[in-house]
């Protein structure tokens, strides 16, 4: 039996995390090739980019592997790359929106792994790689996340949109924040722990200036009946956080697949989302599992839900579906595994057509979860819907 009394934690990191500049650079290429695709009569279908980005010092390199426009070359990747990092807020000596190098060493996906994903004749279109895809649900708060990283990257959406109003010029874009829980009978009820480091521009400000201007934020994020006198509070720990971003820590693109997901909470494949098209299983069948996992609790056919899905590179159909429901179901597991792949087509071309992925919408994505996000108006966030609960239930 599931333990039911326990201590977990989850972190997030900011937009402004040296990684998380690199997965929003390399979002910021993929939705530029869907943007112009169509501009040139090309089909959104043969779209294909893997951008992976690296950033240190004042210094910024884009490399991988596309197919799409011949608009876009190496000046519209750099001008994205800029704005970017204009957006996030860097316009400091060691990393600054105008001055940084830009290389850009983007060249065409190799032919042998296009004729593998590509459709043709009486082919479908393939996986673009092999590899396992995990999902997952609960009720631990409205989004159906689990609570440990929800309220972490609300802490720190909070602080940001206070940055960019100006409400708190002296933070920085850099930020990481971690929450501990304490579960009795498997319910969260108790803040243990808060950890909050934040980059700031004044260098005379101490971890208790600092903890004056974060406080109020961190209260706004949490239930306020989860605080109390015996919360442990580390706010700034090392003191001085003035050089941040990839000034103080080189980043890389796809280096927080835990804070993209589920944050340890539940599985995950090994695969990273960002700078990927959706023809990479790695990112639409994540979305695909979450989908399902989120609609299986929407149903109300169990109170947590974790989905697994396999794939072979150039092989359309899942390998295999795994459900488990951890002691919660109302429903037979199996039977699940066997109705999920009827109520929603699992092949590669399924997916983005049932989830409408072969859009700009990815860019947004890069921070603050892939998961637990609103379904936005032009389609974003498809996959956190829960249009499939009733389909889910009748099949059943």
């Amino acid at each position: 039996m599931a333990r039911q009394n326990y201590l977990f934690t989850s972190e997030s990191v900011s937009e402004g995390h040296p990684d998380k500049v690199c997965d929003r650079i390399s979002d910021e290429v993929v939705d530029l090739f869907f943007r112009e695709g169509p501009k040139e009569g090309m089909s959104p279908w043969d779209i294909r980019a893997a951008c992976e980005t690296l950033a240190t010092t004042n210094r910024v390199v884009i490399a991988g592997e596309t197919r799409g426009p011949k608009s876009v070359g190496a000046a519209q990747v750099e001008e994205v790359c800029r704005q970017a990092i204009k957006d996030i807020g860097y316009e400091q000596e060691g990393f600054h929106w105008k001055t940084a190098q830009v290389e850009v060493l983007l060249h065409a996906q190799s032919a042998h792994i296009a004729q593998g994903v590509d459709a043709g004749g009486n082919k479908d279109e393939g996986a673009g790689d092999q590899g396992i895809m995990f999902g997952y649900a609960c009720r631990e708060t409205p989004a159906l996340m689990p609570a440990p990283l929800y309220y972490s990257h609300k802490i720190l959406k909070l602080l940001a949109d206070a940055r960019h109003s100006g409400k708190e010029p002296t933070l920085g874009p850099d930020a990481k924040s971690q929450v501990t829980l304490r579960y009795e009978n498997g319910v969260p009820v108790a803040v243990t722990q808060i950890v909050l480091s934040t980059q700031h521009m004044d260098e005379n400000q101490t971890s208790a200036h600092i903890r004056e201007i974060v406080e109020p934020y961190i209260r706004q994020a949490l239930p306020a009946e989860w605080i109390s006198d015996k919360t442990i509070w580390h706010i700034n720990p090392t003191g001085a956080f003035v050089i941040g971003g990839p000034d103080g820590d080189c980043g890389l693109t796809g280096r927080k697949i835990i804070v993209d997901t589920y944050g340890g909470m539940a599985p995950h494949g090994g695969g990273a989302f960002s700078g990927k098209d959706s023809t990479k299983v790695d990112r639409s069948a994540a979305y695909a599992a979450r989908y399902l996992a989120k609609n299986v609790i929407a149903a109300e056919l169990a109170d947590r839900c974790t989905i697994q899905i396999a794939y072979a590179i150039g092989v359309a159909e899942p390998l295999s579906v795994y459900v488990d429901l951890h002691g919660t179901g109302k429903v037979d597991e199996a039977k699940l595994e066997e109705i999920l792949p009827q109520v929603m087509n699992l092949k590669p071309r399924g997916i983005r057509e049932h989830l409408n992925l072969n859009r700009p919408i990815f860019a947004r994505t890069a921070a603050y979860g892939h998961f637990g996000r609103e379904p936005e108006a032009d389609g974003g966030f498809s996959w956190e819907k829960t249009d499939l609960a009733e389909a889910i239930k009748n099949a059943l």
